[in-house]
């Protein structure tokens, strides 16, 4: 790694024995004095994170300009039974979410560049076999080949910034949750205008093949990207002393399987608990918002509304946020506090009066939820390195969502069930869940940040 100390100049030398020749006896000589050099910002992102925001940015782009419009293509397109579309959707996102932890595998075995590029190339073949696809077979073919794509690049991505963000914090002072709060913030500001790209195209004529070329030509610029700007980083999958020679690895205490480690390690469950009831919670804004929306106004129509309140909170307010709670709490506090913030969301909804419309309810969750959301991602991502070896941080960032994606499939047939319960016992159980992820946060080492950034934590 480069080092940042200050660079060494010749006014730093004594001067030369000819430059102190006419100096009069007793009479130290005059040295010119040290250029004056502009302070640079310590904060200000390396041009590697500022590609891999990017890459955050324009990878939501592409994704959410096809997605809202996936189901009412296989229905309204396609024709398909509502059972087969919600198959269909749930295929997506367990060939997304679920194979998480095999991109991060990959990226740990091989480096980020090759997945990256593989996981970029495979979503551009995705949406365009996705554009023509007509049959059951190629559809659900093409939204796989979708879902894998992103298991490849975004864990290799998303490891890449949190492995930077410890680096920029070493060796610039500035907390890591500064830089990953501009990571999310760059991911929701895509989510953000994907839609609006979408719409415009379906509202121009080119309806959803169009849209679906579209999100690939964003892919192929990615691509492009990515093959000319990331850096080839070596694999770092072995320590150094896995490597060896024969000599020395036959006295060498044998290492543990990344998998076994990252599986094993108590701290990291820990937190992938505490993020999984966070992801419950989340998931009520496609489950339980929309019901309560319905019974609020009678019609779904402003759901969209507050979708958009959403992402614009977190477009405006997720970095000054981040950056007041950095200097003010660990990321262990962050994280506990995040998911009480999403639980006072859910206790808020039978509590807020009905408002105009009848939308106080869902707004006082939407807003309460993303605040909770914008303090708990860049803490739990800024503790997952300090949890995990550097050469497991691929496979635990992958772990970490696959982990979360497993307890969202189970955890959504049960509050499913609790649609029919009355409104204050639904709300306070939906409440109790990510409370209890609170309580988990608090049993996890502090981490680097805030008040305790000097001190490293250690994996229980």
């Amino acid at each position: 790694m480069a080092s940042h100390e200050p660079a060494h100049t010749a006014a730093d030398e004594p001067a030369p024995a000819d430059a102190r020749a006419g100096t009069p006896a007793g009479e130290r000589p005059r040295l010119r004095p040290r250029p004056r050099l502009r302070p640079r910002l310590a904060s200000a992102p390396t041009p590697y994170l500022r590609l891999l925001t990017a890459t955050q940015f324009a990878f939501n782009i592409g994704f959410y300009a096809v997605l809202p419009y996936l189901a009412t293509h296989l229905g309204g397109g396609l024709g398909m039974a509502g059972w087969l579309v919600g198959l269909v959707l749930g295929l997506r996102t367990f060939s997304q979410q679920g194979l998480f932890v095999v991109g991060g595998a990959l990226t740990d075995r091989y480096g980020p560049r090759p997945v990256v590029l593989a996981g970029c190339t495979l979503r551009i073949a995705g949406f365009g076999w996705l554009a023509f696809a007509g049959s059951t077979a190629t559809v659900i073919a093409a939204v796989l080949l979708i879902g894998f794509a992103a298991a490849l690049f975004s864990p290799a991505v998303e490891s890449e910034a949190a492995r930077e963000a410890v680096r920029h914090e070493r060796d610039t002072g500035a907390p890591r949750a500064h830089v990953l709060a501009l990571f999310s913030a760059a991911g929701q500001a895509g989510a953000f205008i994907g839609p609006l790209l979408g719409s415009l195209l379906l509202l121009l004529g080119g309806g959803f093949r169009a849209a679906c070329l579209a999100g690939a030509a964003v892919f192929v610029g990615v691509l492009a990207g990515h093959a000319r700007l990331m850096p080839r980083a070596a694999p770092v999958s072995e320590p150094a002393d896995a490597r060896a020679p024969d000599a020395v690895t036959r006295t060498a205490p044998r290492v543990r399987s990344p998998w076994r480690a990252v599986f094993t390690n108590r701290a990291f469950l820990l937190l992938c608990l505490a993020y999984s009831s966070y992801l419950v919670a989340y998931n009520q804004l496609y489950l339980s918002l929309p019901v309560e929306v319905e019974r609020a106004t009678g019609s779904g129509a402003a759901l969209g509304w507050l979708f958009a309140l959403s992402s614009l909170l977190v477009v405006v307010a997720q970095v000054p946020l981040t950056r007041l709670s950095a200097r003010r709490i660990a990321p262990r506090t962050a994280l506990a506090t995040g998911l009480g913030t999403v639980a006072a969301g859910f206790a808020a909804v039978p509590l807020a009066p009905a408002g105009p419309g009848g939308l106080l309810p869902g707004a006082a969750l939407v807003v309460l939820l993303t605040l909770g959301q914008m303090l708990l991602v860049p803490a739990a991502r800024g503790l997952v390195p300090d949890l995990v070896e550097d050469r497991q941080l691929g496979l635990a960032t992958g772990a970490l969502s696959s982990v979360s994606g497993i307890a969202v499939l189970a955890g959504s047939a049960a509050t499913g069930a609790l649609l029919d319960a009355p409104a204050p016992v639904r709300w306070a159980a939906l409440a109790a869940v990510p409370l209890a992820g609170a309580a988990l946060a608090f049993t996890l080492p502090a981490g680097r940040g805030g008040k305790d950034r000097g001190t490293r934590a250690v994996a229980g």
